[in-house]
């Protein structure tokens, strides 16, 4: 018989460089199995054809994912002209196809126009959920289902490449921004289309880029022992770093973890922090208008 694999209470962030064809769900499981971690989840899926950064935070970790989930992300993205498709990337189904007679100056004036804040429909094969159902499962199902404006903002696109049909472009946006809707959006007003046939993120909050690693790679790192690939990891407050930080007494640490609040030092600002207690990361926490602070999300200590 064999014996029960027993995973580790791990607590980290490991940035993945996500490979073409696999959904998140499915790479999250191999890494998940490959730290031998009891528990993970991922910061914002990424479509099966996406590429690029896809933070996979364990244990403690998880309890800030959504800071990431709500950070600006950086995209690199390659449009076909002339061909607009049922999904917008190039898994979809040919709808349409055009002419392409546009010039250099009328695709930049085109993005232009998408630059700052607007309202932003998702594509019906998005995952937002719609009573408890992903968007793409309506659509598949030939039901049509009410799909809600959001607000984003696009802060750059950056045209890299005009290559007609191809357009090659880098886009830097917030948070619940989708890629797709944008190259459709284009296409429709530069007049022929346009559908998404490479994707990858390359920023998601400030994380870098080059600590990124391939799965086949962490597997061959994983050969040598857990002691090699946990050199790879990421602390958990990696997720918060934009916050500003503040130092606690242990005393004042052992009331937070008790729920209680007490005074900032005066002076402080009201704001998230990221609270530390001798250089040890404690969680993050909340100082009011009135100068309280007060335990948002603590992590378990030993």
């Amino acid at each position: 018989m064999l014996a029960k694999k027993i995973y580790r209470d791990l607590n980290a962030v490991f940035l993945l460089d996500k490979a073409d064809g696999a959904s998140s769900n499915q790479v999250l499981q191999k890494v998940r199995h490959c730290f031998e971690a009891k528990k993970a989840g991922h910061t914002g899926a990424l479509d099966p054809i996406a590429t690029g950064m896809l933070p996979i935070c364990f244990g403690e970790a998880t309890k800030f994912s959504q800071f990431l989930l709500d950070s600006d992300k950086e995209y690199e993205v390659t449009a076909l002209l002339g061909q607009r498709t049922t999904t917008s990337d190039r898994e979809g189904e040919v709808v349409e196809t055009r002419d392409v007679q546009v010039t250099n100056e009328q695709i930049f004036t085109a993005i232009e126009s998408f630059l700052g804040e607007q309202q932003q429909t998702p594509s019906v094969y998005s995952a937002l959920k719609y009573q408890g159902k992903p968007l793409y499962w309506y659509a598949r199902q030939g039901i049509d289902v009410p799909r809600p404006t959001r607000t984003i903002t696009f802060y750059e696109i950056e045209v890299q490449a005009i290559e007609l049909p191809k357009l090659k472009l880098r886009v830097r946006c917030s948070k619940g921004t989708y890629i797709r809707t944008l190259v459709d959006d284009l296409g429709e007003v530069l007049g022929c289309g346009a559908h998404v046939t490479e994707l990858r993120r390359t920023q998601v909050a400030n994380y870098p880029y080059a600590k990124m690693m391939s799965f086949e790679a962490l597997e061959t790192i994983a050969e040598q022992g857990l002691d090699a690939i946990d050199g790879l990891l990421l602390p958990v407050d990696s997720a918060l770093q934009d916050l500003p930080t503040l130092e606690l007494t242990e005393e004042q640490a052992a009331r937070l973890k008790q729920g209680q609040r007490f005074y900032a030092p005066e002076g402080t600002e009201p704001s998230l922090y990221r609270a530390y207690q001798s250089e040890q990361f404690v969680g993050l926490v909340e100082v009011n208008e009135k100068g309280l602070i007060q335990p948002k999300r603590l992590v378990k200590t030993n």
